[in-house]
């Protein structure tokens, strides 16, 4: 049994401790969001927080996230969760939508680390996310309106 928090929920599960994050958290747990890419921790789609942190799920055993924080783009906090969901719908940032809670989830780490990047900041922060629909610039654009709306509310 492995005992784990996931978006601020305690829970326990008996599955092997070899096990991908990323299966537990879609076939175990049901949260669809994050999104099976590479399998190969090349492309973010499976982008979750481990205490705060930005991991590729793919490739994080279920044992590392034992005793630990896990948030998924279900769990992600309303105060960087919903300047990032309106900006992302204001620039009209997804295509196919695959990559965006990857995407979504690395914009917030930036945003929690930084409140207002400049463009080399963000290229820095999104550079291992992948979107093969090309969307980059919006997604720069977005992260930009994501960090106004946010000072805007304090």
């Amino acid at each position: 049994m492995t005992k784990l928090t996931v978006n601020g929920k305690d829970i326990s599960v008996e599955v092997h401790p070899d096990t991908p994050l990323l299966w537990v958290v879609r076939e175990t747990l049901g949260l669809t969001g994050t999104k099976y890419g590479c399998g190969m921790a090349q492309c973010g789609a499976c982008l979750v927080h481990l205490d705060g942190e930005a991991v590729r799920s793919c490739v994080t055993p279920l044992s590392r996230a034992e005793g630990r924080r896990v948030t998924t783009i279900e769990g992600l906090d309303p105060v960087l969760a919903g300047p990032l969901r309106q900006a992302w719908v204001a620039e009209d940032v997804p295509q196919c939508g695959y990559c965006q809670s990857g995407q979504i989830m690395a914009a917030a780490v930036l945003l929690k680390e930084n409140a207002s990047p400049d463009d080399g900041d963000i290229d820095d922060a999104m550079a291992g996310n992948i979107c093969r629909c090309g969307t980059y610039p919006r997604i720069r654009r977005a992260i930009h309106l994501a960090a106004r709306i946010k000072a805007e509310a304090k």
